[in-house]
C-alpha cells in the first residue's frame, strides 16, 4: 500500500508541477497575450523569445529547466521504495515532461519538452544533463535553429546516460524522453527539411 500511495504522489505531482505553464504566465503577465496565438503556439522558451526577446528565452528556459529537475530531486529526497532500480525518480522525470507538454492547466496544450526533459536529467545524472545542455547549446549557436539542437541533443542522451553508467532505468528513460520530444518536433523536421524553419537569429 506504501509504495502505491508514493507513486501515485509522485505521478500526480510531477504532472501538476510539470503543467506549470511558466511561458504562458510570463507572456500573460508582462504583455496580456496569449502566447498559444504567436508563432508555433507553443509556450517553450523559444516561442516567448519572439514576443519578449532574448532575456525572457533564457529566464524560461531556465524555469522550464527547474520545473523538469524539481520534481525528480523530490523524489530522490522523500520517496523510499524501488531505490535500487530508482523507478520513482524516472516516473518523476515522465511525468513532469507531460505536464509540460499536456498542461491540465492550459486544457493539455503546453511546450515541447526540451527544457524540462534536460532538467529531467540533470537531475536524474547531472553530468549526462550538463553533456546534453552543452550538445544543445552548440549545435544551436552554429545550425542557428533551436529545434535542431533539441532533436540532435535528446537524441544523444541515451547514449550518453549509457556510457556514463546511469542505472538502466535512465537509460531507458532517456530514450523514452528522447522519442517524446523528437516527436512533439515533427512539425519543426518538416520545416527543416523544406528549409522554412525559423532561426534563433539571422
Amino acid at each position: 500500500m506504501e509504495s502505491f500511495i508514493q507513486i501515485l504522489l509522485v505521478i500526480i505531482g510531477a504532472y501538476l508541477i510539470g503543467s506549470i505553464p511558466t511561458g504562458y504566465i510570463i507572456v500573460k503577465l508582462f504583455t496580456g497575450q496569449d502566447i498559444r496565438t504567436v508563432g508555433s503556439g507553443s509556450t517553450g522558451a523559444t516561442n516567448v523569445k519572439r514576443v519578449m526577446g532574448k532575456k525572457w528565452f533564457f529566464i524560461v528556459m531556465i524555469l522550464d529547466a527547474i520545473k523538469g529537475a524539481l520534481p525528480v530531486v523530490l523524489s530522490v529526497l522523500f520517496t523510499t521504495v524501488f531505490k535500487n532500480i530508482g523507478l520513482l525518480p524516472v516516473l518523476a522525470a515522465v511525468f513532469a515532461i507531460i505536464g509540460h507538454s499536456k498542461s491540465v492547466f492550459l486544457k493539455f496544450t503546453g511546450g515541447k519538452s526540451v527544457a524540462s526533459g534536460v532538467g529531467t536529467l540533470l537531475a536524474l545524472n547531472w553530468q549526462a544533463g550538463l553533456i546534453i545542455a552543452v550538445i544543445w547549446a552548440l549545435i544551436t549557436w552554429f545550425s542557428k535553429y533551436v529545434s535542431l539542437g533539441s532533436i540532435i541533443a535528446l537524441a544523444l542522451a541515451p547514449v550518453i546516460m549509457y556510457f556514463l553508467k546511469s542505472p538502466l532505468a535512465y537509460v531507458v528513460y532517456a530514450l523514452i524522453a528522447a522519442i517524446y520530444v523528437i516527436y512533439l518536433h515533427r512539425e519543426n523536421i518538416k520545416r527543416l527539411k523544406e528549409g522554412t524553419e525559423n532561426k534563433v537569429r539571422n
